[in-house]
């Protein structure tokens, strides 16, 4: 019988499994299907943090950031999520209570000492503008907030093309037209800019608007310092 040669030595090695790797910059947000009460701990018998409504005051669809997950001793699965708020609040929302989940790769950054406007992708920068912020008796709020509308029909001189609705709520009324939040939006006095200027809300130059209009994605997480 004629000799069998030994079988070549396999060309691939496989290694052990690794665990895929977050993604640094992904940051993922969920709609309100419904009104819910969000919770200090995910349970339904935790203290009350804040209750939400499924629409904006802007009559948008209402939306948390979402930061954890966890189930209570009965299996029931929570979300821990970013609040729309006047501090930068957070609290466990039931999962019944909000839609599919959306993800995005920006964050919007607020300097209020250099009065500028950052929109960073993947990390990194990709626009820069002066803004206006609130005077010192109507202070823009710092914090972690997000971006929870985009608007058109407020297109005037005074808001310019575009405006954003955002999470963050001042502790004084602002210009906002639903009161207390803080919006992004353009002006009809851009000498003015930078500046502190507003009520709270935080103003762009109507060009600069407009083409951060084309660049941020509702969720996009905010960041004013």
């Amino acid at each position: 019988m004629p000799d069998i040669p030994a079988p070549a030595r396999g060309g691939l090695a496989i290694g052990a499994p690794e665990p895929l790797r977050a993604d640094p910059h992904a940051v993922q947000w969920a709609p309100l299907r419904r009104a819910a009460v969000a919770r200090a701990a995910p349970s339904a018998h935790a203290r009350a943090v804040a209750r939400l409504g499924s629409r904006t005051p802007e009559n948008t669809t209402n939306l948390v950031l979402v930061l954890g997950r966890a189930r209570d001793p009965h299996g029931g699965l929570w979300i821990r999520a970013r609040l729309p708020a006047r501090r930068a609040q957070t609290g466990w929302l039931p999962r019944s209570a909000l839609g599919g989940y959306e993800e995005v790769h920006t964050r919007l950054v607020v300097d209020r000492a250099r009065l500028t406007l950052t929109l960073l992708r993947n990390g990194r920068a990709v626009f820069r503008a002066p803004v206006g912020i609130g005077r010192a008796a109507t202070p823009t709020p710092a914090g972690a907030f997000y971006v929870r509308d985009r608007l058109t029909r407020y297109a005037s001189p005074f808001y310019g093309p575009v405006a954003f609705g955002t999470s963050a709520q001042s502790a004084t009324l602002t210009d906002w037209p639903a009161g207390g939040y803080v919006g992004i939006h353009g002006t009809d006095q851009p000498g003015l800019v930078p500046g502190r200027i507003s009520h709270g809300c935080i103003r762009l130059r109507n060009a600069d608007i407009a083409r951060l209009a084309r660049l941020l994605p509702v969720g996009t997480p905010l960041e004013i310092r």
